[in-house]
């Protein structure tokens, strides 16, 4: 067996993953710097692997590998930018495309009145616009309405809408905005039968309970439209989340089983790797051969010859090829942290999983063995992707690895059963319904390891964030890997001094509740630099977060000071930088939010032709991964929470005049915990005036607390204070900012009011009193 270890050769990895990094950091730069890298590797390739010292070899395999992957960059890129999409896509221009749908239907977000949006991607084949025509191989992603949302996986559609430009370095080359869409010609009798085959896994597991109706598809075929919202919450706090889609681990258990049903058939050994990769395109084909898919199918491949003591010789370049052939396909992996999550994973499993289980299988009665495996592939693939997780939040998850090594005996029971009901619902769908609960129960027990787990308190380990974090991270696990046998040998031979260790270690690492800065507060200000994030609290529990501020870590350290680990909604009032950027912290730390609500104003007409460009698309889009509903608002729709009513006074309509985007924030009066609030969001004088006529026809006024419109500029309504009369006025502005904030002239009309401002007084709250009175603080 020591034989077998000593036999993994990882060379061949040090070419992958070098390639792999120069193609992360020329995805997005001018064609010519591409070209001229490429000219140099190739040269460097050539001249280098001639010579005969291994190490002058190694740079020259390095820089053929890396030749290769910018030659798939540029062939891309070349396709990419071929005919008329691009160009049309800058000029806003209104096209009509035919093109084939490649991915399913996923919704997106609700419009004001209930309608809903779907988001699709689409592989142009031509377009007209501009009164020009030409063919195309372009990739784009499009929205729509419920036309689009009957749309199927390669049905052939001519859609008609607005280009816009996608991101730079974005897989996609241009953004359509479907107005209307018409199906030319339906998906073919394969595309149909796969479709036949999933709708059968859905309706077979529709009558089991609400957790796994919705995980064992996700599990199966990675259909996560059934997922709750509290299952995904928990599944993605205790690093589960995995789970929720086609996996590497789920093409290994495939592929494990196939190759028993060749054994059991007594295929011939020369057929059974033909036969366990047909099983393994079918496969493919019911999950939708999707990028990430495909990922997970070649990522499945290597961990089984990483299982297999045989094989394992051939894991490492197995990998190493895996990574450069679907780089090759889709450079956009390079940046893709799916793709990379997968990638180190696969290498924790060869580098690892067979060495531990060996280990473990020793120690563990003979019976149970094989649980051995199942404990050390998840745990193997957590070591080794623990540091990287902390690129998108800080902290160390304690519950994600023993939450994973719990789940992962059931992880194959529940995709062996589901993929039996996949195969017998077609036929006989009463035995499809018995196997859909053999699938069920494990599912349901992974779910309540995910909810456990979710509860647990103290189960995130505080940890800088950032490249800093992962370092100190990675030595951290290289002490333990290489330390760790003798640390547990002492601990062994002096149990005392063993056991005082720990507590200390225990004790240091702890996370120790803090205070928040100030008590009985019903309304916080964060102070988030030039931007707004507003926390609306109740006595009964309820959360509204009012935007987001400009930065992610401002927002997050801001939310985990006060202690804040639910929210029930996040107002976005609108779609600048400084009110939505944050978004993506306050969905860290295993925060849940419960909805996202936004200003119905949209399209066209959400970005006036001299101000900031739109946040929506990216803001919106983080939502959709992350889950999170959105529902758009206008006047006389409410907000509420436990313990707080909101009542939307502002957009009835979109206003021309000023800046499009700040008159389309969302103006919310709010009434928490005896304390009545009014949030301005960036509206300027022409939608001041709109509010103040709402106010007065309503007879309403008087509030304790005014959100100060725009952060305090000169472009105020001035009778609209007249009919508000606050007591507390708060700014959220940035020290010495560009703009001037806060207008000497507004200073002037708040006069009447305790004015509060976060670049002067920081963190700033509001406390109610029993006479209905308020008083306010501040962290500065």
């Amino acid at each position: 067996m020591e034989q077998t270890h000593r036999a993994l050769d990882l060379r061949l990895l040090l070419p992958a993953l070098i390639a792999w990094g120069v193609a992360a950091a020329l995805l997005g730069v001018a064609t010519s710097l591409v070209i001229a890298v490429l000219v140099g590797c190739l040269v460097t390739g050539i001249g280098c692997c001639g010579l005969g010292r291994p190490t002058v070899r190694m740079i020259g395999f390095c820089a053929l590998a890396t030749t290769f992957i910018l030659t798939a960059v540029l062939g891309h890129r070349a396709v990419a930018q071929a005919g008329l999409v691009p160009t049309l896509a800058e000029r806003g221009a209104s096209v009509r495309l035919e093109a084939r749908v490649v991915s399913d239907p996923a919704p997106v977000r609700s419009r004001f009145g209930g309608e809903q949006v779907w988001r699709v991607r689409l592989q142009a084949t031509r377009i007209s616009g501009r009164g020009e025509v030409a063919g195309a191989r372009t990739p784009i992603l499009a929205f729509g309405g419920q036309d689009v949302g009957r749309l199927r996986w390669h049905d052939t559609v001519v859609a008609a809408g607005r280009l816009q430009p996608a991101e730079t370095g974005a897989d996609v080359r241009a953004i359509l905005r479907i107005r209307q869409v018409q199906r030319t010609h339906p998906a073919g009798r394969i595309e149909e039968t796969v479709e036949h085959l999933r709708t059968g896994l859905r309706d077979s597991t529709e009558g089991l309970p609400t957790d796994p109706a919705g995980l064992v598809p996700a599990l199966v075929i990675g259909d996560t439209s059934r997922m709750p919202q509290e299952l995904n919450d928990d599944m993605q706090a205790t690093g589960m989340t995995h789970l929720n889609a086609v996996s590497g681990s789920n093409v290994t258990v495939v592929l494990l089983c196939v190759q028993g049903l060749a054994g059991y058939l007594r295929i011939p050994r020369r057929w059974r790797l033909p036969f366990a990769l047909l099983g393994l395109a079918l496969f493919v084909m019911l999950c939708r051969p999707e990028p990430s898919v495909v990922r997970a199918s070649a990522m499945g491949v290597v961990g089984l010859l990483a299982l297999r003591g045989g094989s394992r010789r051939a894991g490492a370049p197995a990998l190493a090829g895996a990574i450069l052939v679907l780089l090759a396909i889709d450079p956009h992996l390079a940046r893709s942290f799916g793709f990379i999550l997968s990638s180190f994973a696969t290498l924790g499993l060869l580098l690892f999983a067979r060495r531990w289980a060996d280990a473990i299988a020793r120690c563990l009665p003979r019976r149970c063995a094989p649980l051995a495996e199942a404990i050390c592939v998840p745990l193997a693939a957590q070591v080794f992707c623990a540091p990287l997780t902390l690129l998108l939040q800080p902290g160390v998850s304690l519950v994600g690895v023993p939450a994973n090594v719990l789940a992962a005996p059931l992880v194959p029971i529940a995709t062996v059963a589901g993929v039996l009901v996949v195969c017998s619902a077609p036929v006989l769908q009463p035995l499809a319904q018995l196997l859909a609960w053999v699938a069920g129960l494990p599912a349901w027990g992974i779910a309540t390891i995910a909810h456990l787990g979710a509860d647990l308190p103290y189960g995130t380990l505080p940890w800088p964030g950032g490249w800093a974090g992962l370092a100190l991270l990675v030595l951290v696990i290289a002490l333990v890997l290489t330390t760790g046998h003798w640390w547990a040998h002492q601990a062994a031979a002096r149990p005392w001094h063993g056991a005082a260790a720990a507590v200390t270690a225990l004790a240091l690492v702890v996370p120790v509740p803090a205070a928040p800065p100030s008590r009985g507060w019903t309304v916080a200000m964060c102070d988030v630099g030039q931007g707004d994030a507003t926390i609306v609290r109740s006595p009964q529990g309820g959360v509204l977060l009012i935007d987001t501020g400009p930065e992610p870590d401002t927002v997050d350290s801001c939310l985990s000071r006060l202690g804040v680990e639910r929210i029930d909604a996040v107002v976005l009032t609108h779609f600048h930088a400084d009110h939505v950027d944050g978004l993506a912290g306050v969905l860290r730390s295993g925060r849940t939010v419960r909805q996202l609500v936004a200003t119905f104003v949209e399209g066209e007409d959400d970005a006036g032709p001299h101000e900031e460009a739109s946040r929506r698309e990216p803001t919106l889009a983080l939502a959709a991964r992350a889950r999170v509903p959105v529902r758009l608002v206008r006047r006389g729709d409410s907000v509420d929470a436990p313990g707080i009513t909101g009542k939307v006074l502002w957009p009835a309509r979109t206003l021309e005049t000023g800046s499009v985007q700040n008159n389309a924030s969302v103006v919310l009066a709010v009434v928490a915990g005896g304390v009545r609030a009014l949030f301005t969001g960036d509206i300027e004088r022409d939608a001041g005036r709109a509010v103040r006529q709402e106010l007065q026809a309503a007879g309403e006024g008087s509030f304790d607390v005014l959100k100060v419109a725009h952060h305090g500029s000169a472009n105020q309504d001035a009778d609209l204070m007249a009919v508000v009369r606050p007591r507390v006025c708060l700014i959220g502005v940035g020290a010495d900012n560009d703009y001037g904030h806060p207008a000497p002239a507004t200073l002037r009309l708040l006069a009447g009011c305790t004015v509060l401002r976060t670049d002067q007084d920081g963190m700033l709250f509001v406390h109610p009193h029993t006479d209905g009175g308020v008083s306010v603080s501040s962290s500065g």
